[in-house]
C-alpha cells in the first residue's frame, strides 16, 4: 500500500478491456487519483495532445495500455494504421513522460513482437532472433519500438521505464466485435450464434494446429500492478500463464462449455497466424513474484457467462 499511497496514476486505455481491470485493481490501493484520458479529448497520436495531457494531470506514474488492436483479419486489413497509431502513441507518451518528470513509465508491449519461429517456450532473450509473423508484424514491431525507446532512455537519461509483454488476454468485458475480436470472443460469439440459429456447423479460420496461450484479464492486471510496484529494470518481461492449447482443442472446449452439438469446420484457406505461442514465465516470477492464478476453464466459464448476460 505504501508504494501507491498519494500517487497520481495515469492509465492510457483505462476505459478499455484491460484498462478497466487495471483501474479496478488500482482502486483498491491508496492512490491519490487514477486518471483516465479519453480519446475524444486527447488524441495520443498527436504530440501537442500528449503535451497537454501531461501538463493538465501531472501524473507520478504512467501505465500505457492504449493500443489499436485486432485479430488476424483486422491486422491484414489495417497494417499501416496499426503500425502508425501504435508507434506514435508510444513515442509521444514516453518522451513527454521523461520531459515532464513522470517518475515511472510502464509500457505494455505484445506477444506479437516475437519472431514467427521463436523456440517454445518463448524466452525474452529470443525477442530479436527473427521477424514477427507476417499477418501482425506491423503491429508487433510498432509496439516493440516502445521497448527500444525505453531501454535507450534508461541508458542515456537514467529514466525509469519498464516493458511488459502480455500474452493473449481474455475475460469478461472482452471485445466481441466480429470485425476486430480475438480468437476466444470470436469463437464464443460464433457458437452462440450457431446455437441460436440451429446451424449444424461453425467455421474456424486455419487448420486448427496453431497453438496459443491465454491469460485471464484479472491476472494480467495483477501482473501489471506488481511490476509497476516492484520492477525497475530494462529487460522486457513476459506476462502469461505458461500453458499452451491448440486452436482445435480451444474450439472444441468452448463448443462443449456452451453446449453446442454441431460440427467444427476448419477453413484451410485462411491463415493460421503464428504457428505456436507459449511463454517462458520464469522472469516475471523471479523478478516480481507474478504467477497466473485463474485456471483456463474457470476463466472461460466466466467469459462465456458474461457474454450470455450482456450480448
Amino acid at each position: 500500500m505504501g508504494f501507491w499511497s498519494g500517487r497520481k496514476v495515469l492509465v492510457t486505455g483505462g476505459a478499455g478491456f484491460l484498462g478497466k481491470a487495471v483501474t479496478d485493481r488500482l482502486g483498491k490501493f491508496d492512490c491519490e487519483e487514477i486518471l483516465i484520458p479519453r480519446s475524444a479529448e486527447f488524441d495520443l497520436r498527436e504530440d501537442y495532445a500528449v503535451k497537454r495531457l501531461y501538463n493538465r494531470f501531472r501524473p507520478d506514474l504512467v501505465i500505457h495500455l492504449a493500443a489499436v488492436v485486432g485479430g488476424i483479419g483486422a491486422n491484414q486489413l489495417h497494417p499501416g494504421s496499426y503500425f502508425y497509431d501504435n508507434l506514435m502513441m508510444g513515442v509521444h507518451l514516453l518522451e513527454h513522460a521523461r520531459r515532464t518528470g513522470v517518475e515511472k513509465f510502464v509500457g505494455i508491449g505484445t506477444i506479437c513482437s516475437y519472431p514467427k519461429f521463436t523456440p517454445v517456450p518463448f524466452n525474452e532473450d529470443s525477442l530479436w532472433d527473427g521477424y514477427p509473423e507476417e499477418t501482425n508484424a506491423p503491429y508487433g514491431l510498432a509496439k516493440k519500438m516502445l521497448l527500444v525507446q525505453s531501454q535507450a532512455y534508461r541508458q542515456e537519461y537514467g529514466y525509469n521505464s519498464i516493458h511488459l509483454l502480455p500474452v493473449n488476454l481474455y475475460g469478461p468485458g472482452d471485445n466481441f466485435d466480429p470485425e476486430t475480436s480475438h480468437v476466444i470472443p470470436a469463437l464464443i460469439r460464433k457458437f452462440h450464434r450457431a446455437k441460436q440459429k440451429g446451424l449444424n456447423t461453425v467455421e474456424v479460420w486455419g487448420d486448427g494446429t496453431a497453438t496459443r496461450e491465454f491469460l485471464y484479464v484479472d491476472d494480467a492486471a495483477r501482473g501489471i500492478s506488481l511490476a509497476s510496484e516492484y520492477y525497475n529494470e530494462s529487460d522486457p518481461i513476459n506476462l502469461g500463464s505458461g500453458q499452451e492449447i491448440s486452436i482445435r482443442d480451444l474450439a472444441e472446449l468452448i463448443r462443449d462449455l456452451m453446449g453446442y452439438t454441431g460440427d467444427i469446420i476448419f477453413d484451410h484457406s485462411k491463415p493460421n497466424g503464428q504457428p505456436r505461442r507459449q511463454l517462458d514465465v520464469t522472469r516475471a516470477r523471479d523478478r516480481f513474484g507474478f504467477k497466473a492464478e485463474i485456471s483456463f476453464e474457470e476463466g472461460l466459464r466466466s467469459t462465456i457467462g458474461w457474454y450470455l448476460e450482456h450480448q
